[in-house]
Parts: structure tokens; sequence; C-alpha cells
């Protein structure tokens, strides 16, 4: 879908389709039929409450009333979500092309619109015989007195951020007989060549002779060997930043293995290695003036007879033992050989996603994901980038107290501490390997993937993490 701008009359173009915004409560800028029709209206049918939607028809255009709430409680996150409802209601409409009143005049709220609306729009169809009418264009309407210029600047920006959201979405979908370790690392190096990165895969081989035993643990119960990508983007002359991603295409659990209910959703702990590579793909798009290194750790968790056990005790890239007490707490191992690597590019700072820990879904549901980190700065600008994205982010804290409850009698660390405090315990294994280097974690357990429908994310694969730390770089400064 194309998202344009233009100062034309909708109403004078008969336009398809056309939505308009409004407040609860408040006059509309509409045509005096439009206006009048409004006010005959009972609150049930529209009064501008949040969630409302009513299509009327008017000529030879239809209008979309899409109810934005109180304007007191007003943010952009409630334009993004009211655009969402409004597109798909278009779409189940059977409609093609419509356009859109900016409400407000703001190259925030045209970048919002645009966010909400490619997002809304996607679906994952690939394995389906029968698709859906695509929708093909939304044209921003805007007035005489508006900044142009800067509103299609940050249209064509909130475009190439909400694809790129959407590429990582398409990764992390993907089931695990088709997205493994090695095909992973294909469409990584298709990525790098299509969009000028320099791409590196590490196989099986060159895992061995570089010693990344944690890497190779978790993957070696699988007939697909694990892998290690590494892209990097070179928009600047300073340090990188190192965004160090989890990808376990797919997760039995290992000898631990996990109950059979829900375990098709174990395509999903991909998504952190997949918001690394739309995170790579869209400062490429953007032409970002940072410097990147996109590292992810991908392996298959499966039981079978050359399988990691419980009790085993490992040596992680690093040097440090670790000893295993559940082969389902994979993710922090591979994690560990991964930013033991980014520790050795000596990067400015280190981000890394991952769908770590239940616990974390116990403690934040599915609406936030946890954020631990090292440097306070660091953690205030990925959570201030969160509120602005709608991709939030809560702080955990990292006190010495919960990295006291990994340590192991027999080896360095244990991947598992007590039931309590989960997310937190798992966070600190990881800490042990970025030492002083600036780091922030987001364990993404409960945002990588949805179950439910939300105002403009659908089921399956979010992309949590392209949106918000595309939009940190931009501020990054």
């Amino acid at each position: 879908m194309k998202v344009t701008v233009t100062a034309a009359n909708p109403f004078r173009q008969n336009a398809p389709a056309i939505v308009i915004l409004a407040h609860q409560n408040e006059r509309i800028s509409a045509p005096a039929n439009i206006q009048a029709l409004r006010r005959r209206l009972t609150a049930k049918e529209f009064d501008g409450s949040e969630k409302q939607l009513l299509l009327l028809h008017a000529g030879k255009s239809r209008v979309l009333l899409a109810g934005l709430g109180q304007r007191t409680d007003f943010t952009l996150e409630t334009l993004r979500r009211a655009t969402g409802r409004a597109v798909r209601k278009l779409r189940a409409a059977g409609l093609e092309n419509a356009v859109v009143i900016l409400n407000p005049e703001t190259p925030e709220a045209a970048a919002a619109i645009t966010d909400a609306a490619v997002l809304a729009l996607y679906k994952f169809t690939e394995f389906k015989a029968d698709k859906d009418i695509t929708f093909k264009s939304l044209t921003i309407c805007v007035s005489g007195k508006a900044d142009l210029p800067a509103i299609k600047t940050a249209v064509s920006r909130a475009q190439h951020i909400a694809e790129s959201s959407n590429f990582a979405r398409s990764l992390g979908n993907l089931p695990g007989n088709v997205l493994y370790p090695a095909t992973l690392a294909d469409r990584a190096a298709e990525l790098a060549k299509e969009f000028g990165l320099k791409c590196t895969i590490l196989d099986k081989n060159a895992l061995e002779k570089a010693g990344f035993g944690g890497l190779l643990a978790v993957g070696g119960g699988s007939a697909r060997d694990p892998r290690l990508i590494v892209l990097e983007y070179n928009g600047g002359d300073q340090k990188p930043v190192a965004l160090v991603g989890k990808a376990i295409t797919f997760d039995t659990g290992g000898i631990s293995i996990k109950p059979a209910d829900k375990m098709d959703e174990m395509k999903f702990d991909k998504c952190g290695g997949c918001a690394v590579l739309g995170i790579l793909r869209g400062a490429a798009q953007l032409k970002l003036p940072v410097k990147l290194l996109g590292i992810i750790a991908a392996a298959e968790n499966m039981p079978g007879a050359n399988s990691y056990r419980p009790g085993d005790i490992i040596t992680s890239y690093r040097g440090l033992t670790i000893e295993v007490l559940n082969t389902d707490a994979e993710g922090r191992i591979v994690l560990g050989d991964a930013l033991a690597y980014a520790v050795e590019q000596k990067p400015q700072a280190i981000i890394d996603f991952a769908t770590l820990t239940g616990a974390c879904v116990v403690a934040l549901g599915n609406f936030a994901a946890g954020l631990f980190g090292n440097d306070d700065a660091l953690v205030a600008k990925l959570r201030a980038a969160g509120e602005r994205t709608g991709e939030r982010a809560w702080p955990m804290p990292l006190w010495q107290d919960y990295k006291d409850l990994i340590q192991s009698d027999v080896a360095d660390q244990k991947n598992q501490g007590p039931r309590g405090a989960g997310a937190i315990t798992a966070a600190g294994f990881l800490a042990k390997y970025v030492g002083h280097t600036p780091w922030a974690h987001f364990d993404i357990a409960g945002t990588g993937w949805i179950n439910e429908e939300r105002a403009y994310l659908g089921k399956g694969a979010t992309g949590y993490g392209v949106r918000l730390v595309l939009d940190a770089l931009g501020n990054w400064s």
C-alpha cells in the first residue's frame, strides 16, 4: 500500500472513501450535509467516542467517521488505534483506496496515521490459496495552512519503518519447517545484498573452530545446524551500536520438553532475531547516520541423540562455564555467545531482543516488554522511544541479589534460578557477558507475538522492537 499526501479537498475530488477522525462531541470539518447528518445521530450510533466507527454514504463517496475520544485524553497512540480500525473497516467493505483528513495537522500525526495503516493492513497469507483484497492507497489530506514538506517527509519515513516492521513480522510468522537456521541465514544474505549491507555467516564448522559452545550445545539435538549471522550497516564513522537477537527457529524445549499445548507457537521464538533484521533493513532505507552491527544467534532446540542434557556443563564463547539445569532455558545460552562476540567488536552500546522468559509475561502481560540494562541513559532513551511508538517497555531491576540466585556450585553460572523473578535472573545471566559495555535487554516473550487482533496489529508476530529502535536511532545523537 502506498501512502501519499495532498492539499486537495477530498469532498471536491469525489474520493471513493473519506475517513474523518472526530473527537467526542466536537464539530467536524466536513460539508454541511455531513455535519447535519452527524447531529442527527444518537450517541450510540456515533458521538466520537474512542473505538466508534460509522460508515455513511454521501453522494459518490463513503464517509467513515472514526472516534478519537475526548481531546484531553488524546495521544498519538489514540490516533494509531483509530486509524487501524478505520482502514480495516474499509478493507472489509471491499474498498481499495481512501483518503483521511489529517487531524491534527502535524508531521507526528501524519506519521502515526501512516504507521498504523501500514501495520493494520498487513496479513500473513503466504500459504493461503485465497488472498484478501489488497488495499492499494491511502491519501492524507491537509489544508493549505499545513507544513506540507515536513508532513511528506514524516509520512515517507513512517512508511519505511512500518514496512520494515512488517518484514520482521513476515519472517516471524514463517513455520519451523520453512525457516530454520540455514534458511534464516539465506534471508539475511538476501537482505544484505538488496540493501548494501555486509553479511558474514558462521556455520557449524566455523562455530566449532571459534568456540561458540553455547550456540552449538543448544543446536546440537537438531538435524539442522546452528548459525551465527552477522550483518553490518555503515552509515556513520562512530563506534557501532550492536543489535543482538535470539532466533530459536523452533523450540521444543529440548530434553526438558515443553507441553504439547501451544507448542506450535514456538515458531515465534525467533522474533528477536527477526527484529534485528527489520531494524537493519529500516536503517538502510532511511540512510540513518549511524553504524550498526547486527548479530543473530540462530538454532533449533530439539530433543535428539546429540542434545545437551540437564546436568551438563558447557563452555560458552567467552569461556564462562554454564551448568545446565533446564534445556528449555536455552535463549540465554545462545545470547551469551552472541553478546560476548558483540563485546569483542567494541560497540558504543548493545541492545538485545529475545523471547526469553514466560516469567516476563506473568509480570507484564502482553502490552509491554521487560527492559533491563546497565546504563540508565540508554534505558531511558529506549523507554522514551517505546512511548513514542506505542512499543512500550517497562524498566526492571538488575540488583546483585538476583544475580546471586544463578550462582552455581560447579560452574560459573547455572542457566536457571528459582521460580520467582525468572525474567530478572535470566537478564542477570546475560549481564555477565557484557561487562561494562552500555547494554539494554528487551524480554519480548509477551510482545513478540499476540493471539488476539488489536487495533492495528493482527494475530501472530508483531515486529516488536523495529519501530522502537529505529525511532531511537533517528534521535541517537
